[in-house]
């Protein structure tokens, strides 16, 4: 499930018109995604919903599962902004929240559920894909049950708090013949399309060193949240901030690390960090000797991406957070603006499920994801020892 630590400012984001930008290789190989939004309404119209018409023109109807704090002030707006899908549906465990996003959204009574009735989905033709914004130890659940419902998944990050329900997720998906994709926002964000293009293609040479930082001070208030609860998150700031770092790594690298070693950072607050740990540093190091060093906490506040290069540098800070990214490389500052990046997100990974084309941040890099986050957690507890990660 996603989470920047700051409240959101919708005045300060700008959502591109009109704007195309394709630059490098994915992670594993798939091309960038071109990402192209103009900014059209939200709720599609009764006559995008034929059944005569083509999916491959209409809106895709995508159905948030989990109505906290990310879905209510990132993923309904931007269902408002999205040119190849729609807010068609919502599951909430609290009635109170159902008729606020019923009155909001116009959102039909059909199209309304809770957890214990959500496989009746399978028999809405309004409901393509289903997103998936639970608490990080629901997200296999929910995942399979909407593959058994037959729709499409995305599932926030991390994929799982195991590799086992990583790899169910991705079986449930398989058998059923629908996609998952995973929540990896930045991958449609131009400041990092133009890290993964500076390392991938070695615009200033081989990369030599990474360094990636993502913590926020979660507040003395935070005891009863989920992100404190280690049976609901998996662990602490690396399963929510840290993902963000590890990602960065790996697309800037191009590809995934070979091995990990990692020590657990002090705990000054007990009372709230009784679980899951308070803060954690990690290495991550590739094939090529070239070391991704990484840091992420509740309480403690840095935001940035580096990385150095045999002929050049670059630097994005803030790197991770909805808004306010700024980039320079050793030859200037990277003028991108920041865009609504949820927006950009949902509307390549709807087009993606509507012509049936791998997405660029598919089930598989979230499970390769899980294996690393697993094997820095192993490190840790056994004091720093080297992890090797095997991928197969």
């Amino acid at each position: 499930m996603n989470s920047t630590g700051h409240t959101p400012d919708r005045n300060r984001r700008t959502f591109l018109k009109g704007l195309t930008l394709t630059i490098g290789s994915s992670v594993i190989g798939l091309p960038l995604l071109s990402f192209c939004s103009d900014g059209s309404a939200g709720n599609a119209p009764e006559e995008m919903r034929s059944d005569e018409e083509s999916p491959q023109k209409r809106k895709l109807g995508i159905a948030l599962v989990g109505l906290g704090g990310y879905s209510t002030h990132q993923l309904a707006p931007a269902l408002q902004e999205t040119k190849n899908c729609y807010l068609a549906g919502i599951v909430t465990g609290t009635p109170a929240k159902a008729e606020a996003w019923k009155a909001k959204y116009k959102i039909p009574d059909k199209n309304i559920y809770n957890y214990q009735n959500f496989d009746q989905i399978v028999n809405n033709k309004d409901i393509d894909i289903v997103y998936v914004v639970l608490p990080n130890a629901m997200h296999a659940e929910f995942t399979i049950r909407a593959a058994k419902a037959k729709k499409h998944v995305i599932c926030e990050k991390p994929m799982a708090t195991s590799v086992e329900d990583a790899q169910r997720m991705l079986e449930a998906c398989r058998q059923n013949k629908v996609q998952l994709a995973i929540g990896y926002r930045l991958h449609y964000d131009p400041f990092h399309q133009r890290v993964m293009d500076l390392g991938q293609n070695r615009i200033f040479g081989n990369v030599q060193s990474i360094r990636a930082h993502n913590a926020f001070d979660m507040g003395a208030g935070s005891s009863n949240s989920w992100r404190v609860d280690k049976e609901r998150a998996g662990g602490g700031p690396l399963m929510d901030m840290g993902i963000y770092c590890v990602q960065a790594a790996c697309y800037t690298m191009g590809k995934a690390p070979v091995a990990v070693t990692a020590t657990f950072g002090e705990v000054t607050r007990p009372e709230l960090f009784k679980e899951v740990e308070q803060s954690i540093n990690w290495k991550m190091e590739f094939e090529n000797g070239v070391i991704a060093e990484c840091f992420s906490s509740y309480s403690d506040r840095e935001d940035f991406l580096e990385g150095k290069a045999e002929k050049g540098w670059w630097r994005l800070g803030p790197a991770f957070g909805y808004e306010g990214k700024r980039g320079e490389t050793s030859q200037g500052k990277m003028n991108y603006p920041n865009i609504f990046e949820q927006a950009s997100q949902m509307d390549g990974q709807a087009e993606s499920f509507r012509n049936n084309k791998p997405s660029i941040v598919p089930g598989e890099m979230g499970l390769r994801d899980v294996k690393i986050l697993m094997a820095i957690y192993a490190s840790a507890r056994d004091g720093g020892k080297r992890v090797p990660i095997s991928y197969t």
